[in-house]
């Protein structure tokens, strides 16, 4: 059955039939959009056929996905996506917006965003009889594909910074992967993946190279479509004066662009599909010490000009973000922005978003950063509903971690010592 018509590219707009190209276009090096069949998805389908389904994965979109259906019902492959949305009422009053939610991304299988682009490459690999996978990662990327690729038995070597976190580290190595790190930056590991699959003839999943991770990543924004229906719903109910509320802003944490793009990526799927009558406005927020993106886009360019990355977050620490273009028009298609953050900024967040029950790492934390920057430029109002992404769990880097918060004391086991701490 045939899943997508084949590939665009994003720069020139030169197309090719599935088979004729694997990761970028051979004319100008762009990253490829795949092409959907929309007429037959339409034909076929009502959106009423996806939000009626019972499966609670990215997999209740399979018919707006360019794979077929993975092995392994009962895997943590089928496990990816479908993650909560919290409200944050109290954070709401302090930003003085009337409507603050998060999607908590750190419920995935490994504990990131990055397992629903692993899930399609890893589905992707198999369908194409690919004995190993491999990909660069500074550590959720990593742990997301080791994660998915054990779960199938699937075969994957994952090169990383030898900076990587230790947490990431041990998931990579936890589930099996090859591990092989780079006395280099992130990007050193890149550009040695890439060299290293094509020696080999290894499936490459890195992120803004391989066009599947933004079908995974789209994921994101169709679970969005579906909550935002049902949010929406309960407005009308609760609150006439939300009839004309301005359209839904959507904050995350930018690095190599590929999540954004991705997001951006789903809406306009489901707006070709005539499913949404318009576009939520897209925020990126960039770590100070690794803006490119968030630079090219208030110079209003595409030409993204690389950065000597230096931040906390390392999940965004990226000197050339891979998918720079495509993430400049993931904001300013959709009425969006960029916010940058200091690093203080995004510890002060974790600090924040952990008083509310949430546990980020810090490029998570950096997108709530972000709206806090929003809100006091005033590019965000009292008015506009607002979705925060968490895109992983704090346990990944509990150095970051503990640097928000205070020391626990430490007492003699007695119950005076516990009245003088008091």
């Amino acid at each position: 059955m045939k899943k997508f018509n084949g590939y665009r590219c994003s720069i020139c707009g030169s197309e090719y039939l599935p088979g004729q190209v694997t990761y970028t276009c051979p004319k100008d090096g762009g990253n490829l959009d795949v092409i959907l069949d929309i007429d037959s998805i339409r034909r076929k389908f009502q959106p009423e056929d996806i939000t009626s389904r019972t499966e609670s994965s990215l997999w209740r979109y399979l018919p707006l996905l360019p794979v077929s259906e993975p092995e392994g019902d009962s895997t943590p492959l089928h496990a990816s996506g479908w993650t909560p949305v919290f409200s944050l009422p109290r954070l709401a009053e302090k930003l003085r917006l009337k409507h603050l939610w998060l999607k908590d991304e750190s419920r995935n299988p490994t504990a990131s965003f990055k397992d629903r682009a692993s899930a399609i490459v890893v589905t992707r690999a198999r369908e194409i009889k690919s004995e190993i996978v491999v990909t660069a990662s500074t550590g959720n990327a990593g742990a997301a594909l080791a994660g998915m690729a054990a779960a199938i038995g699937q075969k994957a070597v994952i090169f990383a910074p030898r900076s990587a976190p230790q947490a990431k580290v041990a998931q990579l190595l936890v589930f099996g992967a090859k591990v092989i790190l780079v006395d280099g930056t992130y990007d050193d590991a890149f550009d040695l993946t890439v060299q290293a699959a094509n020696e080999f003839g290894w499936y490459c999943r890195n992120t803004g190279y391989n066009p599947f991770t933004v079908e995974g990543k789209k994921t994101a924004a169709f679970e969005i479509w579906e909550w935002w229906i049902e949010a929406h719903s309960d407005w009308h109910k609760k609150d006439s004066s939300l009839d004309d509320h301005p359209p839904l802003t959507i904050l995350v944490s930018v690095g190599d662009g590929n999540i954004i793009s991705g997001i951006h990526k789903g809406f306009k799927d489901l707006l070709e599909l005539g499913w949404i009558p318009n576009m939520p406005r897209i925020i990126g927020a960039q770590a100070e010490g690794s803006a490119a993106i968030a630079n090219a886009f208030h110079a209003g360019t595409e030409t993204i000009t690389p950065v000597s990355a230096a931040t906390i977050a390392d999940s965004i620490s990226v000197d050339l973000p891979r998918d720079g273009v495509r993430a400049v028009r993931a904001a300013a298609q959709t009425n969006g922005t960029y916010v940058t953050v200091k690093d203080e900024e995004i510890i002060s967040a974790i600090a924040e978003l952990g008083a509310q029950g949430v546990f980020p790492e810090p490029a998570g934390a950096a997108a709530y950063a972000g709206l806090v920057k929003a809100a006091s430029l005033g590019v965000v109002g009292g008015d506009d509903p607002v979705l925060v992404i968490n895109t992983g769990s704090g346990l990944k880097d509990v150095r970051a971690a503990l640097q928000a918060v205070q020391s626990a004391p430490i007492i003699e086991p007695t119950l005076e010592a516990v009245k003088k701490l008091l």
